[in-house]
């Protein structure tokens, strides 16, 4: 027997401290990560980035064109339409309802809500099945805009989704908040649904790890290079339509909210993005099927399909919220006190940065230690959509299934 051999017969911690030694560097450095993001990754978890409360006002309201691109979402448009219609804008404004391909119903429903609630002018109109290289939404969104300025000649277009309702203010504090600070695009992360179980477990961890890859701050430079958007509320010029050429140079994107954001900045438009106070998603997601497609069907192509950026993504996932809990349980088992005290370290960071966007969402602050649960669920989200895009499954939506851009198509997750 080697004296190595013999040591760790006659004292078998000798054998652990190797392992122990391993996993004490990675629980440092997890918390080393940790520090960084509370001061480095632009305050993400602060949850204080809203439209002015009262901004000034431009002495002349321009015209707005609403464009709504609507699949099979009759269910939710006597929530949403009619909060569009009721909006209070000084200015002229009308709201242009896309009917995608809906089989329940969808325009027939439009124009039911508009004949008896009155309020903005809406036009119902549908494009046509989207030709090849295109995604639906922006197949519909394309004709919306097109249509609203050919009768409107709006000098902003305000893009929203079929699922999420305006407050009657809304639309003025967007155009005041554009005009106001000479932007460009203005986009709103609308205030989630959150009632159920799974809602409450997950939804505001998804707006807390976009904000996490997307830090509003980064963002709203004036020239900075980071960009995204949220596709439930975008406030966009007209000119900078025409300047960044979208829908068309976007066609393909399945998160065309951030392809949106990147569009307009390569193009030097000024964009800005934050959480909303006036603008609430309706969409239920009552359990926890619904919400693994919302997230597992866009997952791997933020990825750009890539295996290696899967890889270290799962890596670094694990490195970040799984590894503190792990460390702090395993090591006050195993008695190595530093390693537990480097788990728990970063833990306690990880759940103090949460907790801002629970209070958002009003729920209970016991949830913000959960944190690491939720994000292995997120984790096998990612796998899931990775698994689905190799079935030929991937970034399926209603009916629909799209296949990975072509290379003359900038990816979702391309650096900009």
């Amino acid at each position: 027997m080697r004296r190595c051999d013999r040591a760790a017969a006659r004292h078998p911690e000798c054998g652990r401290l190797p392992r122990v030694t391993v996993m004490t560097v990675i629980a440092g450095l997890s918390l080393l990560v940790w520090m960084w993001l509370l001061l480095g990754q632009g305050f993400f978890w602060r949850t204080d980035v809203r439209l002015p409360r009262h901004p000034a006002e431009p002495s002349e309201w321009p015209a707005v064109a609403v464009v709504v691109p609507a699949r099979d979402e009759a269910a939710v448009l006597g929530l949403s339409l009619p909060s569009l219609l009721a909006q209070e804008y000084p200015g002229r404004a009308e709201v242009f309802l896309v009917d995608d391909g809906s089989t329940d119903g969808t325009g027939d429903t439009a124009r039911e809500l508009a004949a008896d609630r009155g309020g903005l002018p809406l036009t119902v109109s549908s494009p046509g099945e989207p030709p090849p290289g295109w995604t639906g939404k922006l197949w519909a969104v394309r004709h919306g805009i097109a249509l609203a300025r050919e009768r409107t000649g709006a000098e902003y277009l305000l893009l929203t989704d079929a699922d999420i309702a305006h407050r009657p203010d809304s639309l003025r504090a967007l155009v005041a908040a554009a005009d106001g600070a000479d932007l460009d695009m203005v986009s709103q992360m609308a205030r989630l649904r959150v009632e159920t179980g799974w809602e409450r477990l997950i939804v505001p961890a998804f707006v807390y790890f976009f904000a996490q890859l997307y830090p509003f701050r980064w963002i709203n430079r004036r020239r900075g290079r980071t960009a995204a958007a949220a596709g439930g509320c975008v406030l966009i010029r007209a000119s900078a339509v025409d300047a960044a050429g979208v829908p068309d140079s976007i066609r393909q994107s399945v998160i065309d909210d951030v392809a949106l954001a990147r569009a307009v900045r390569r193009s030097g438009g000024r964009i800005w993005l934050g959480l909303a106070d006036r603008v609430d998603s309706i969409r239920p997601y009552p359990h926890l099927g619904e919400l693994w497609r919302m997230v597992s069907r866009s997952a791997y192509a933020q990825l750009r399909h890539s295996p290696a950026l899967l890889g270290g993504t799962v890596a670094g996932l694990a490195l970040i919220y799984l590894v503190p809990p792990a460390a702090a349980i395993g090591g006050a088992a195993a008695g190595a006190w530093p390693l537990c005290a480097l788990g728990a370290a970063a833990w306690a960071v990880m759940t103090a940065t949460y907790l801002p966007m629970l209070r958002y969402y009003g729920q209970r602050r016991w949830l913000a230690p959960t944190l690491p649960y939720t994000a292995a669920l997120y984790l096998l989200m990612t796998i899931d959509s990775a698994v689905q895009h190799y079935r030929g499954r991937g970034a399926a939506w209603k009916g629909r299934t799209y296949s990975r851009p072509t290379p003359t198509q900038p990816s979702e997750g391309s650096p900009q």
